[in-house]
């Protein structure tokens, strides 16, 4: 490849990682979205609680 070649492509591909993603979470309806938080939850507990669980036989 040629150096204006590769500097093209370097500068094409900085654009492309420096995009903002948009989240993954689709609302089904747009009041819930705009009532929804933009912070995610601590959900540490939970999870341990829920692995605590599956070890035991009920």
């Amino acid at each position: 490849m040629k150096d204006n070649q590769l500097k093209s492509l370097l500068k094409k591909t900085q654009a492309k990682a420096a995009q903002v993603k948009k989240p993954t979470k689709q609302a089904y309806d747009p009041t819930l979205q705009a009532t929804r938080g933009t912070e995610e939850r601590d959900d540490s507990e939970a999870k341990e609680i829920f692995k605590e669980m599956k070890r035991r036989e009920f």
